[in-house]
């Protein structure tokens, strides 16, 4: 008896899903997912400093500090991205601003936070889980390690600049006052503490030089 009710239940669930395909094609499920893209774009297009024509992003962004983010043209920001400027962290002020440049792609869950500058450049490729950080919490002295980490001042040791055709892998984290070089390819999984030259291969932690590409 239980074989029989178990092949009636797997003969109505074919039926379904054989007649959901037949109502909701992938093809129409498709064009429903680019319009739902595009409507999400167009209504936080508006919390930006400024965006470029042909950007797409992807829905849910965590954003804060749109005011002080520029975006370019025909940019891609990956599913569950966090853009944050900070200008006010607990009784601190600041003047964040970050730039993305033109035809830059930014994977799936990645974490730009800037309470300085971050400036990313055109046709930069970053992978998914990136993270790029202009400041941490607190300075290694006594007086700050003695607060919570939480509770300590946000603090800047200098901007990020990422140049135009670098290719960002994976799982990559970029710290304070560093930039990348033209060209340069970062090794997934990175950590990237120092400055990269022009057309090279950097990969481990801390990153090092792999490869010069001349």
């Amino acid at each position: 008896m239980k074989a029989i009710v178990r092949r009636i239940f797997k003969l109505i669930f074919r039926f379904l899903c054989s007649f959901s395909q037949w109502l909701f094609p992938y093809s129409t499920l498709n064009k429903w997912k680019s319009f739902r893209v595009k409507f999400y774009t167009s209504w936080i297009s508006k919390e930006f400093k400024s965006i470029g024509g042909n950007a797409t992003i992807y829905y849910p962004l965590d954003l804060l500090g749109g005011k002080h983010i520029t975006i370019g043209e025909n940019v891609i920001i990956g599913k569950r991205g966090i853009l944050t400027a900070w200008d006010r962290y607990g009784y601190d002020s600041f003047s964040p601003a970050i730039s993305i440049g033109n035809r830059t792609s930014i994977g799936e869950d990645c974490h730009i936070t800037a309470i300085h500058n971050i400036t990313i450049g055109n046709n930069v490729l970053i992978g998914k889980k990136v993270t790029i950080s202009d400041n941490s919490h607190g300075q290694t002295n006594i007086a700050e390690l003695n607060l919570p980490p939480i509770d300590r001042p946000l603090y800047s040791k200098g901007p990020v600049i990422i140049e135009d055709g670098v290719w960002i892998g994976d799982k990559v984290t970029i710290v304070a006052n560093v930039r990348l070089g033209k060209n340069s390819i970062i090794g997934a999984n990175s950590l990237v503490t120092k400055d990269v030259p022009e057309n090279c291969v950097v990969g481990g932690v801390p990153a090092q030089i792999l490869k010069e590409m001349i």
